[in-house]
């Protein structure tokens, strides 16, 4: 088995899952120097860019990053399941938007009170995780070509029940959940942090997220290990949609309407998000905070270029730049990690 079979995949505590703690023990030193490395990086970029912009540390203009970041992180949160088990979703940008829209045509159409519609469009984000989570388990399609195919069918049926045209109506008090809040701290920050925690919780301290990291980190030692592999990796899939299709419901409330173009390309910012962050495309490596600190990375890397008048060209250069160098990383830490453990 591989490493991360270590982070025990049975129920007793020191039960042996695969690997003893002297292999352990470098995943972890490679899990925390990731996000110190991150976290280092944001740190001298706020830093820079407080001295090359007076505004970059004005409160509204931190309170516009938090707010931007938050549908990303949120998002991106469902994202490092999936990338921890060796996956990928295409899909979120798509799901988000069908899920947000479809969200706001129940204001609006079918009368609904808010909270009920950003219930319904998170159930139609977890029916199409359920979908992407069944196509790669009972069909044997590939994470890649699963989650492709719904990328382009969520984002059809968004076009065709709105017309490619923006939905509008919504009640005034659906605007608190993008852009409320509750003694001056926004309520997409509040929101985000809630998740986070369980997010967290719900990785480190559940079966699902040890038998997560089984996965990734080699799914048919996790197979014989007595693990249903296909039942966890529908969760998965599912958990991921849900925060997508949340993400699209806060989307929406801070513009106040349903929006059938969002999402084109935030499929790559959450994806960047998760792997800056820390996580593994090979599997079986990632956390809940990197994942974060990724997210923040790369919103304030997009705000300190608006500030300072860079094009939007140049901003997409320089984040796939900042990719690479998080890819490069991992492979050099996985391959150490493989010295480390003979």
């Amino acid at each position: 088995m591989k490493e991360s079979l270590s982070r025990n995949i049975t129920d007793e505590p020191g039960a042996e899952a695969g690997l003893s703690w002297r292999r352990l023990l470098p995943t972890q030193i490679s899990d925390l120097i990731s996000q110190f490395a991150a976290a280092g990086a944001l740190i001298i970029i706020c830093i820079a860019l407080s001295i090359a912009s007076p505004v970059f540390l004005t409160l509204y203009n931190l309170f516009n990053i938090v707010s931007q970041t938050a549908v990303t992180a949120i998002i991106a949160l469902g994202m490092t399941f999936v990338i921890i088990t060796a996956g990928i979703d295409l899909s979120v940008g798509s799901v988000a938007a069908l899920a947000g829209v479809l969200g706001v045509k129940m204001m609006v159409d079918l009368g609904l009170s808010w909270p009920l519609a950003v219930l319904g469009g998170t159930l139609v984000g977890g029916l199409a995780g359920l979908a992407n989570g069944l196509l790669i388990t009972r069909a044997r399609l590939a994470p890649f070509i699963a989650t492709l195919g719904m990328m382009s069918v969520a984002r059809g049926l968004v076009n065709i029940i709105t017309g490619a045209t923006a939905v509008f109506g919504v009640p005034d008090s659906f605007r608190l959940l993008g852009q409320g809040m509750i003694d001056g701290v926004p309520i997409p920050l509040i929101t985000l942090i809630v998740l986070a925690v369980a997010a967290h919780l719900l990785l480190s301290r559940t079966r699902l997220g040890r038998y997560t990291y089984a996965i990734g980190s080699n799914e048919e030692a996790a197979r014989l290990a007595g693990i249903r592999v296909g039942a966890y990796l529908v969760a998965v899939y599912v958990l991921q949609g849900l925060l997508a299709g949340f993400g699209g419901m806060v989307a929406m409330s801070r513009v106040a309407s349903g929006q059938p173009n969002f999402g084109d390309g935030l499929e790559l910012d959450v994806i960047a998000a998760a792997v800056i962050g820390g996580c593994s495309l090979f599997g079986g490596q990632g956390t809940i905070l990197g994942t974060l600190i990724g997210a923040f990375l790369m919103a304030v890397i997009r705000n300190g270029a608006v500030l300072l008048n860079i094009d939007t060209f140049t901003q997409s250069v320089i984040i796939g730049v900042i990719i690479w160098l998080a890819v490069i990383w991992d492979q050099f830490r996985r391959r150490r990690f493989a010295e480390s453990t003979r």
